[in-house]
């Protein structure tokens, strides 16, 4: 497949959405694994703003856009160069809101009510909407606009993935071969961060804004990290101890340093065997302050320049409406809604 540089590299997408604040388990698992594969994939990234509303009483409108445009340039201050990745707003591309309507209208009921999210977040909810429901059948239009040939996840996002691939078979044995059907693209290690707080739950945006030490946010200062990871769960030993299954806890900030140092964990264990909780986590505070001091910089200098943003928030967006446009006319040419 040839991609808009002219190249044949293969394309990936994926996104974030825009609630909450992002955290390590954001970074790691997926912002992190787009940057350095930049010159791999010809990639599409945006900030799921339209996904945002499925909870509308959670919705705070004088906050939501400038939450979304800090998503955007931390993309940037992360590693995202805006010029090697077309990054973007989903509101800003109306073909998504188009597509999801014809996604929607071929993805059965009960496909939708299996979907993870809609149990846990709609058990929480005091009604659920809609949109909660038919959120897959947005993010599989999300995908498929852009002929992905592979999606760039954490692992929580596994299941909406496989949702998509089945969303787009579903699609083409309807009204022929239209979209084309993407692959999964995940960490080997990392791919799912735990909360520090609780080691059996995936660290997460919504968790952190009501529970202090639950995440490592991107712009926490160094003493909030460091109180965070000092307080984090481990086990009830005192040592690193690599000649047992270790603790989910100890698993996760090994994981965390690992990543954060490109090392493995054959390195960890001639680092940490044997050590004191303590050290581990030291070591693991000074690796991500020495990171989110980088990403915090850079982020600062994005959002200072006002004519900046906007000139690269409406770059994204008219590069990605070109792309979005071809698929979403063979869309309907093959629905029978155009010639």
């Amino acid at each position: 497949m040839e991609g808009l540089s002219g190249t044949s590299r293969p394309r990936v997408l994926s996104g974030i959405q825009a609630t909450g604040r992002l955290h390590i388990g954001n970074y790691i698992g997926a912002i992190s694994l787009w940057a350095d594969n930049q010159d791999k994939y010809e990639t599409f990234l945006f900030v799921a703003d339209l996904h945002a509303l499925t909870i509308p009483e959670a919705v705070k409108p004088g906050e939501l856009r400038k939450r979304v445009e800090d998503i955007f340039a931390l993309y940037i201050a992360c590693g995202i160069d805006p010029e090697r990745s077309t990054l973007f707003v989903q509101s800003e591309v109306p073909q998504h809101a188009d597509l999801g309507w014809l996604m929607t209208c071929v993805t059965p009921v009960s496909w939708l009510e299996r979907s993870t999210q809609y149990k846990s977040k709609g058990a929480a909810a005091q009604s659920v909407g809609a949109g909660l429901l038919c959120y897959p059948s947005l993010q599989a239009a999300d995908i498929v606009l852009y002929d992905a040939d592979a999606v760039p996840v954490g692992d929580d996002q596994k299941q909406h993935v496989e949702m998509t691939r089945s969303i787009a078979r579903r699609f083409n044995s309807i009204f022929g071969d239209t979209f084309k059907v993407p692959e999964l693209l995940m960490r080997e290690s990392g791919s799912r961060i735990m909360g520090l707080d609780d080691p059996t739950a995936k660290m997460s945006k919504s968790t952190a804004e009501i529970t202090p030490g639950h995440a490592i946010r991107l712009l926490d200062p160094p003493g909030q990290v460091k109180k965070a990871v000092m307080r984090a769960v481990t086990d009830s030993g005192s040592a690193v101890d690599f000649d047992n299954p270790l603790a989910a806890g100890v698993e996760n900030l090994l994981t965390i340093y690992e990543v954060m140092t490109n090392t493995d964990r054959a390195a960890s264990q001639r680092e940490f065997a044997g050590v004191g909780y303590g050290k581990l986590k030291n070591a693991v505070v000074e690796v991500v302050n020495d990171r989110l001091a980088a990403i915090q910089t850079k982020f600062r200098s994005i959002v200072d320049d006002r004519s900046q943003i906007d000139k690269l928030l409406r770059q994204g967006s008219e590069q990605a409406r070109a792309v979005a446009g071809v698929r979403l006319a063979a869309a309907y040419r093959a629905v029978g809604l155009r010639q």
